[in-house]
């Protein structure tokens, strides 16, 4: 770029549609709108259907908002380096790949069809004068006319314009500074005029009437500066638009007046061409905003002064008329368009470059990558030189006026909204230079836009809303960069610190208490069941995977943790759990195990349930290799250079090998836990579950199932007690917030009780219907009789961790939990039976009972008995299909209101 001043300003000359025009002749593509007229027709057309007054409030009006877009463009430009792509590049760089890619592509349409808009303006102005059917005496009548001549003319001058723009920016801005000279020139002349010129009368053109014929001619008056003139211009006068023939509102004035506004990006959208853009864009767009906004003040007041109503409403190129010297007035309109045209195609090329680069639509726009050795992006050029062509074919124009105004407002809107998020989010590197704006600005902005979206059309705002959506949601589902930082992040981080800030845990209460897990994970290759199982139980609480890796940082070189952290990430995405990941290391499982517990969460987000696996001598499947989500995509559609995840993770260990965690720390770790008053969940063989009962759909359409809850401790036969303690109403809560699960809607739940040898039949069972009923719990009770290996006299009160003391031998233990295995056993797969179970009744087999809800004893107090402890818990939960061995501490449910 050479060092003229037009790039210092940011490429936002004032030759362009959005800062300067003159009346073209013919209709207005839109509805019930004039010519497109932009400053001088524009000012004649707005104070003459809206008076002096009205219409400079809707001038300050339309420039607030400008402003307020305006002033979150600097803010923007002013906060880093800005690349090629203008309000693109600010958009997407900011909310993100999918919402900068989606208003990317509409702005660049938006520019593509402004660019026919002005060229079709310039053949109906030059027609207008040099036409074959050109009207009025000055028409010199030398072109042919008709839609092919139209069409040539139109692809004539886009070669122009497109052999200007492919030759580079250079040119371009020589070219764009020329035409500012002749357009200047032609203002100064029509600003002159206004003051050189007496009092004259203007003959109208006739106007057709109602049933084909030619109303009586009229005639305008030009009275000079005059107070009587300017006293009948202060108030409205809506008339009928003599190009359409609908009547004004002061809504469709002041959308007129607005579609003259809209081009404050036309130097951002060179942002890749200026030394420096973070000075250049806001200073060029805030002098060419200014510029404009005194020349429309300048002339409605000249207007208003000296020129009477009829000339206003019925001639929007009265200019011509009172001109010193009326050929440079076409050399004005011929500028302006030439400019306004190349502005709007270069700009285009440029955002279509960028999104090219970017890669966000593939294949479709790689054509517009190719660059000369200069960097001047041809390549673009020419496919946007071709997407004119193809809009110029269409000839007619009405419907897309409308929509590309919306859609400059819709990228003007997501400018504001970037901004607003950037303020919002806080961020110590937002530090733009530029500091004359706040969130308020950017707010006022964004409604602002929005509003004007839906004054103008209506329709075209709702469709811009419906397309950017779908665009977005293309975009999503392909997937796009991630390294571009999303400020959505930073919001996010923002609100959730504040929040977590109020959630007080002194003002936690048992009726909104909700299960928060610490599920300790080993290998995930054989504990996905599980991992699928958990994220079902916590009902919308907090879930953690944690994992510990074993070392000692003193002897390690770097922290091997840290690394660790892409792959779980990637297990959490892969198995679609709502899950958190927290990894430590320690030198042994038992201690890692006490620092999660510990110090997983924050705030009064923390996990209040530790879940484990079960520890048996099962061997460990691999169930990454069955299950569909962690399949590698033969199509070879898995992102390149990222490695597979079965890769990550170790294979499952081999039966018989050592092991990370020793039983007597296993036990150790479920004591730790509850001495940490918190929750325990040993789980089962949760492989056996069924695929659909870990889905995130309904099995609604399963085998019927069922989910047994065992809530007394079958490993102290002391008799029924007729109620159920914390931990009973802990494993009723776990259950009930499983049936919750779409999944497990179909399953039927069954609570059991044993009967005491010296407790009639149904009053514990009355007891607990009660009890289920205060706490809206729908399940089906069921008394058992306690079996072979009960004691037929209550032994004497334990501590409830030492039921393994020597008043009971291991032989008496073993075969207490085997009795109490095979009462559970025998009820799995019985339907309505008879109270007394299998020995009793003569009930017939029903479902199968697809998980089972046992009541965890407390470990030991002695840490020698953890062995026969664990021992113990194995005979019990044997053969049982999956199962939840679970010990509750806390108090989870509640009666009250």
């Amino acid at each position: 770029m050479g060092k003229g001043w037009p790039q210092e300003l940011g490429g936002a000359f004032l030759p362009s549609p959005e800062t300067w025009s003159l009346p073209l002749v013919g209709q207005w593509p839109g509805s019930a709108c004039p010519p497109p007229p932009l400053t001088l027709g524009v000012a004649g057309f707005v104070v003459g259907h809206a008076g002096l007054l009205q219409a400079l409030a809707m001038l300050l009006v339309a420039y607030v908002i400008l402003a307020l877009t305006v002033l979150s463009v600097c803010a923007i430009a002013t906060n880093g380096a800005v690349r090629g792509g203008g309000a693109y590049f600010m958009i997407s760089r900011t909310l993100g790949p999918e919402v900068g890619g989606s208003i990317g592509l509409m702005f660049y349409l938006a520019n593509v069809c402004g660019c026919a808009v002005s060229l079709l303006g310039l053949v109906e102005a030059i027609l207008d004068v040099f036409g074959a059917d050109a009207s009025g005496s000055s028409g010199l009548r030398v072109l042919p006319q008709g839609y092919g001549w139209s069409l040539l003319y139109g692809s004539l001058l886009l070669g122009l314009v497109g052999g200007v723009c492919t030759l580079g920016a250079g040119l371009y801005a020589r070219a764009s500074f020329l035409t500012f000279l002749l357009v200047s020139g032609s203002l100064a002349s029509v600003l002159v005029s206004f003051v050189a010129v007496g009092p004259r009368d203007i003959p109208l053109a006739p106007r057709p009437g109602p049933n084909g014929s030619s109303l009586p001619p009229q005639v305008g008056h030009f009275t000079g500066f005059n107070s009587s003139t300017l006293k009948a211009n202060l108030d409205a006068g809506y008339a009928k638009d003599y190009t359409t023939g609908a009547m004004m509102t002061f809504a469709s004035v002041f959308a007129v007046l607005f579609n003259g506004c809209t081009g404050i990006m036309a130097g951002a959208n060179m942002s890749g061409e200026l030394k420096d853009p973070s000075r250049a864009i806001p200073l060029g767009t805030i002098v060419a905003v200014a510029y404009t906004f005194f020349i429309y003040i300048l002339l409605f007041f000249l207007s208003s002064f000296t020129c009477d109503r009829v000339l206003l409403q019925e001639d929007y190129g009265f200019f011509r008329a009172i001109s010193l010297w009326p050929p440079l007035v076409l050399v004005g309109i011929y500028a302006t368009s030439l400019s306004a045209s190349m502005s709007s195609l270069i700009g285009a090329s440029r955002i279509l470059h960028a999104l090219a680069q970017d890669d966000l639509f593939g294949v479709i726009l790689a054509p517009a990558k190719v660059v000369s050795r200069g960097g001047n992006p041809w390549g673009a050029v020419l496919y946007s030189w071709g997407l004119v062509q193809l809009v110029l074919l269409a000839g007619k124009l009405n419907t897309l006026a409308a929509v590309v105004t919306v859609f400059y407002l819709v990228a003007y809107a997501a400018v504001d909204l970037s901004c607003l998020s950037l303020e919002w989010a806080s961020a110590p590197n937002f530090r733009p230079t530029f500091n004359l704006f706040s969130w308020h600005t950017c707010l006022l902005g964004v409604a602002s836009c929005l509003l004007m979206m839906f004054l103008i059309s209506p329709g075209a705002a709702g469709g811009s809303l419906l397309l950017m959506g779908l665009l977005s949601a293309l975009l999503t589902a392909r997937g796009g960069p991630s390294s571009w930082g999303y400020v959505s992040q930073a919001l996010l981080f923002h609100q959730v610190r504040k929040y977590l800030l109020r959630l007080d845990v002194r003002k936690d209460h048992v009726k909104f208490w909700r299960p928060q897990l610490l599920l300790l994970v080993g290998n995930p290759r054989g504990a996905l069941p599980l991992l699928r199982l958990a994220n079902q139980l916590k009902k919308g609480g907090l879930y953690v995977l944690g994992h510990v890796t074993l070392g000692d940082l003193d002897s390690l070189p770097s922290d091997p943790v840290q690394p660790q952290y892409g792959a779980w990430l990637s297990l959490v995405d892969r198995a679609q759990v709502k899950a958190f990941v927290d990894l430590t290391l320690s030198p042994s499982v038992r201690q890692g195990a006490q620092h999660l517990l510990r110090i997983s969460g924050l705030g009064g987000m923390k996990p209040n349930t530790l879940v484990l696996g079960f520890y048996d001598d099962a061997a460990p499947q691999d169930h990454f290799l069955t299950d569909p989500a962690f399949s590698e995509p033969a199509d070879g559609t898995q992102e390149a250079g990222a490695p597979a995840l079965s890769t990550l993770f170790p294979p499952p260990r081999a039966p018989g090998s050592p092991r990370a965690l020793s039983p007597q720390d296993y036990v150790a770790t479920v004591a730790d836990a509850l001495k940490m008053n918190k929750n325990v969940v040993l789980a089962r063989a949760c492989g056996a579950l069924p695929p659909e009962r870990l889905s995130r759909g309904s099995g609604g359409t399963s085998q019927p199932h069922h989910v047994d809850v065992w809530p007394l401790n079958l490993l102290r036969p002391r008799g029924g007690p007729g109620y159920v303690d914390v931990c009973g109403l802990f494993l009723l809560q776990m259950a009930t917030i499983l049936g919750m699960v779409p999944a497990w809607h179909s399953a039927r739940l069954r609570i059991f009780l044993c009967l005491g040898p010296r407790e009639a039949p149904g009053a514990a069972e009355g007891r607990l219907r009660a009890l289920l009923s205060q706490l809206r719990i729908r399940a089906e009770v069921r008394e058992v009789v306690w079996g072979e290996g009960a004691a037929s006299e209550e032994p004497e009160e334990e501590e409830e961790g030492d039921f393994v003391n020597g008043r009971r031998g291991d032989a008496e233990a073993e075969a207490l939990a085997c009795s109490a295995n095979a009462l559970v056993r025998a009820q799995q797969g019985r339907g309505r039976g008879g109270p007394g179970g299998p020995e009793e009744g003569d009930g017939e087999v029903g479902p199968a009972t697809a998980l089972t809800f046992l009541y965890l004893p407390r470990p030991p107090a002695d840490s020698a008995r953890y062995l026969r402890y664990l021992g113990l818990l194995e005979i019990l939960s044997r053969d049982l299909g999956p199962t939840l061995l679970i010990h509750g501490v806390t108090p989870v449910t509640c009666t009250d209101l």
